[in-house]
C-alpha cells in the first residue's frame, strides 16, 4: 500500500496504474465495439437495399487506429494531474487526430457519393460522370486543406502569415513546376470544355482507344489490343482528338470491278442493282452508285452510303450483307468479278 501511496512525477502510483487501466480499457471497448459494429452492419447491409447503412458500415471501416489510441491516451490523461503545458499537448494531440480522423470520415463520405454516382450517369451521360469525379477530388482536396490548416492553428502557427507566405512563394514554385500546372489546367479544360468523356472512343495519331480515366496529370485510354496507352493532358489537348463516340452517322464508300468483258446493257444496270441492295439493308441512307473509270484490269464502280448508326460492329455487319448480296445477284446475272490479269501479245517478227 505504501509503494501505491508513493508519488512519482507529480501523481501517486496508483493514479498511474488507473490510467493505464483506462488506456487499455478503453483502447480495448473501442476497438472490440468497432469491430462488432462492423460485422453485424455488414450482416445487416447484405439483406436491404438502403445506401445509408452501407455509408455507415464504410465510414466505420475508415476509422484508424491512431485515432483510438489518442483517444484512449487522451481518457487516461484525465485521472491525472498534469502540468498545463503537459495537458495542452496532450489536448492539441486529441483535436489534431481527431481533426485528421474527420478528414478520413469527410473523404470516404465524397468517394461513396462520388462512385455511386458516377457508376449511376456514366451509363446515362458520361460527361456528367466525368465532371463529378473531378468535383469529387475538388472536394477531398478542399477538406484536406481545412483540415491541415486548423491542425496548424491548433498547434499556435499563425496560418494567416502562412497563407500570405504561400501566396509570394506560389509564383516560385508556379515557375518551376510549370509542366504539372499545364497539366493540371489541360485536365480542367477537358472536364469543362468536354472534348470527350469517359467511355468516349477516341483516336490521336495513330493511337486509338477507350478513355478510361481522367486525372489530374494524365488521361488513360484502352487500346483495342489491350494496353493502356498513358498521355499527359497538356499534350492530349495540343493533338487533333477524333471523338467516334459522337459520330451521329458513318460514311461509308467502297469500290467494286467487274471484267471487260461485261456486257453494257448489264453495266448499265449494275447501279440500280447495288442500289436496292443497299437499300434494303436497316438503319442505312443510300446516296449513289457510279460506273466511275476504266480500270487496268477491270470497270470500276463506286458506291456510298451511310449507316445511320455508329457502331463499327453494325457497319461491318451490314457491309458484309451488302458484299454477300452483290456476290449472290451478279452470279444469276452472270456478271464476273475482275481481278488482276495482264494480257501479252506476241507478234511474230518477219524474216531478217
Amino acid at each position: 500500500m505504501t509503494i501505491l501511496k508513493s508519488m512519482f512525477y507529480g501523481n501517486a502510483v496508483w493514479r498511474w496504474l488507473l490510467s493505464a487501466g483506462v488506456i487499455v480499457g478503453v483502447w480495448f471497448a473501442l476497438h472490440v465495439l468497432l469491430r462488432i459494429l462492423i460485422n453485424r452492419l455488414r450482416g445487416f447491409v447484405a439483406h436491404t437495399p438502403g445506401r445509408l447503412d452501407d455509408l455507415l458500415v464504410d465510414l466505420l471501416e475508415k476509422t484508424r487506429f491512431l485515432f483510438i489510441l489518442v483517444l484512449a491516451l487522451y481518457a487516461g490523461s484525465l485521472v491525472l494531474s498534469l502540468p498545463v503545458t503537459a495537458r495542452t499537448a496532450l489536448r492539441t494531440l486529441f483535436i489534431i487526430a481527431l481533426l485528421l480522423q474527420a478528414g478520413y470520415w469527410g473523404n470516404g463520405l465524397v468517394a461513396f457519393f462520388t462512385s455511386r454516382f458516377v457508376k449511376r450517369k456514366l451509363k446515362e451521360d458520361a460527361a456528367v460522370a466525368t465532371s463529378l469525379s473531378a468535383l469529387g477530388f475538388i472536394a477531398k482536396f478542399v477538406i484536406w486543406a481545412i483540415v491541415v490548416l486548423i491542425a496548424l492553428d491548433n498547434m499556435g502557427i499563425d496560418i494567416t502569415a502562412l497563407i500570405a507566405g504561400l501566396g509570394i512563394g506560389g509564383i516560385a514554385i508556379a515557375l518551376a513546376v510549370q509542366n504539372i500546372l499545364s497539366d493540371l489546367f489541360a485536365s480542367l479544360s477537358i472536364i469543362v470544355d468536354k472534348p470527350f468523356v469517359i467511355g468516349d472512343f477516341i483516336v490521336i495519331g495513330d493511337l486509338r482507344g477507350t478513355v478510361e480515366r481522367i486525372g489530374l496529370k494524365t488521361t488513360r485510354i484502352r487500346s483495342l489490343s489491350g494496353e493502356q496507352i498513358v498521355f499527359s493532358n497538356s499534350d492530349l489537348l495540343s493533338s487533333r482528338v477524333r471523338n467516334y463516340k459522337r459520330m451521329y452517322e458513318r460514311r461509308i464508300s467502297f469500290s467494286i470491278g467487274v471484267t471487260y468483258d461485261t456486257n453494257p446493257e448489264l453495266l448499265e444496270r449494275i447501279p440500280k442493282m447495288i442500289e436496292k441492295i443497299v437499300s434494303s439493308q436497316p438503319k442505312v441512307r443510300f446516296d449513289r452508285c457510279h460506273f466511275k473509270s476504266f480500270g487496268d484490269f477491270a470497270l470500276i464502280f463506286e458506291t456510298v452510303y451511310y449507316m445511320l448508326v455508329p457502331d463499327y460492329n453494325a457497319y461491318m455487319d451490314t457491309q458484309q450483307a451488302i458484299n454477300l448480296s452483290i456476290a449472290r445477284e451478279f452470279a444469276e446475272e452472270g456478271i464476273e468479278f475482275a481481278y488482276p490479269t495482264q494480257t501479252i501479245y506476241l507478234a511474230k517478227g518477219g524474216p531478217s
